[in-house]
């Protein structure tokens, strides 16, 4: 079955404490928010203490327009992505190097920027892949883009049991800050989102893992996606002459505990195991509240999402790429083989996206 074999991740500059943004959005809102006070209590029951931003925090008090966010985006992604893949072929990571003109597709997932040429033909013009190397960029999964495009990887790995394949993310969401929307949404995003990238490493069955790594990897045994018809409306973007307007329903920790759990239980029972068998649970951290609806749909204890609040705290939410930061965390520590994992991401739709794990 397809393995992980490393994960590499990168963020932008500007570290920003929350606290630093708490008073940003007082400075931005007070006038035009009724109950600031009151409502800017959610960053910090948001239990995020720091977060990475692509520019400095007053580049975002001035009016940008959606063109001149958008040039931002393809230039700073582009060079967070470079970063990301070069960390995840750094040799501490391996025993022996792996030639970029090794790598047979490039799945790059985003969803907070526009390019055409897509970022992976940008990011191939600057390493030295093969120019055959497959482009495959999927946009618009949200949150679940990084759980999704693992999926992607994973299938084409079986189809491929020789190949070697890159899954790489990359959100800022900074740049989808609008200056004039009051909205509750609005201060929750602000509150939330924040900038990076990373770069997961994939190969099939046929790849000599021995030769490159001396402890045991996460092999991907199973996936599942699951839609939730008639649920446009809990998350995503509205877009406008000025760009990016976020989407949160209020309902999500609620549909997360009761919606969630059977979809989880089921992939479970499918495959044979209960949740008492999952020893580690690499969860994309979409917020706090989300953190404890996982727990409470899968009866896991505190200290099995203690990696996913971790990420959180020390980055905010970024979107897809989120779960490779803690994804990385696990690829970091020791883990014993046998040892079973669960992967899961949701994202607009609304929608889920579960990888099985086992340690081999």
């Amino acid at each position: 079955m397809p393995r992980i074999i490393s994960v590499g991740t990168a963020t932008p500059e500007f570290a920003v404490q929350q606290e630093e943004t708490m008073q940003l959005a007082k400075r931005l809102f007070s006038d035009s928010m009724k109950d600031i006070d009151r409502l800017l209590k959610v960053f910090k029951n948001g239990e995020i203490k720091k977060r990475h931003f692509v520019k400095p925090l007053e580049w975002y008090t001035e009016p940008h327009s959606f063109s001149e966010k958008n040039k931002v985006f393809i230039e700073s992604a582009v060079g967070l992505c470079l970063t990301a893949i070069r960390n995840c072929f750094a040799l501490e990571k391996m025993k022996k190097e792996i030639a970029y003109d090794e790598i047979e597709a490039i799945f790059l997932i985003n969803t907070t920027g526009l390019s055409t040429p897509s970022l992976e033909a940008r990011i191939i013009n600057q390493l030295p892949f093969s120019s055959h190397t497959k482009r495959i960029p999927i946009w618009g999964l949200g949150c679940g883009g990084g759980a999704s495009g693992l999926s992607r990887a994973y299938e084409y790995c079986l189809a491929y049991p020789g190949a070697k394949v890159l899954v790489v993310g990359v959100e800022l969401c900074s740049l989808t800050f609008q200056l004039n929307d009051i909205s509750k949404s609005n201060l929750i995003g602000t509150s939330l989102f924040s900038d990076g990238a990373a770069a997961v490493l994939v190969g099939g069955d046929g790849v000599p893992y021995d030769d490159l790594v001396d402890s045991p990897l996460p092999t991907i045994l199973s996936t599942q996606s699951t839609l939730m018809k008639h649920s446009l409306d809990v998350m995503g973007w509205q877009f406008e002459d000025d760009g990016f307007y976020v989407i949160f329903s209020k309902d999500i920790p609620t549909l997360v505990k009761n919606w969630l759990q059977p979809v989880m239980l089921q992939f479970l029972e499918q495959n044979k195991l209960n949740e008492s068998e999952i020893d580690h649970f690499i969860a994309h951290p979409g917020g706090k509240k989300v953190i404890m609806a996982y727990e409470e749909a899968l009866h896991l204890p505190t200290n099995k999402t203690a990696q996913s609040l971790e990420i959180l705290k020390e980055y905010g939410n970024m979107s897809s790429v989120t779960v490779f930061f803690v994804l990385e965390r696990f690829m970091n520590q020791p883990v014993s083989y046998g040892d079973y994992g669960m992967m899961a991401s949701l994202g607009p739709g609304f929608s889920s996206e579960l990888l099985l794990l086992r340690w081999e």
